[in-house]
């Protein structure tokens, strides 16, 4: 079972949130926040220090600090990264802009994601192509990612090997 907040967290701040997840993480559920998208680094700090979730929606402005990046690294925070949704809302003005690849690389967990549909109509296969085509990704780099998605996943280890399985006979075939 997961809790998770959305929304522009450059108009809405999140104080009037934290009483909700500071009772969704003292009952023990699954959090994710979304921040340091159409905020900088400071608002994914900031939601970690007030909300504490597992994950965070985007986090890809979470680049621009050295220090939030071997946090995030530390605690094992998860980012959901959707590119074609970053050139929508402007994160970045291209595609060729976006920092996937400096995620990536830093070694922080991350999976790509198409966020809402109401947001990006989008496939998460045309995303993978995209990574193929314009950041020249392979296919141990798109695993990589499942695997961590899998990893960060609101649900049972039981069913986390079984999606891991799956996952990895698919990407022997």
């Amino acid at each position: 079972m997961g809790f998770d907040i959305a929304a522009d967290e450059a108009g809405y701040p999140i104080d009037n949130h934290v009483p909700a997840f500071e009772y969704a993480n003292e009952k023990n559920l699954n959090c994710t926040a979304h921040a340091g998208e159409a905020c900088g680094a400071d608002s994914v700090r900031e939601t970690l220090n007030k909300l504490a979730p597992a994950r965070i929606g985007h986090g890809v402005r979470s680049t621009e600090d050295p220090e939030l990046i071997d946090r995030l690294k530390e605690e094992d925070i998860h980012l959901e990264v959707c590119p074609t949704s970053n050139i929508q809302t402007n994160v970045f003005e291209t595609i060729t802009d976006h920092n996937v690849n400096a995620i990536f690389d830093a070694g922080i967990s991350m999976s790509i994601n198409t966020d809402g549909r109401t947001i990006s109509d989008v496939s998460l296969g045309r995303e993978y192509e995209t990574l193929v085509k314009v950041f020249d990704w392979d296919r141990q780099k798109l695993l990589k990612t499942n695997l961590e998605a899998i990893a960060h996943a609101f649900t049972s280890q039981e069913v986390k090997v079984e999606l891991r399985d799956q996952i990895m006979e698919a990407y022997a075939n």
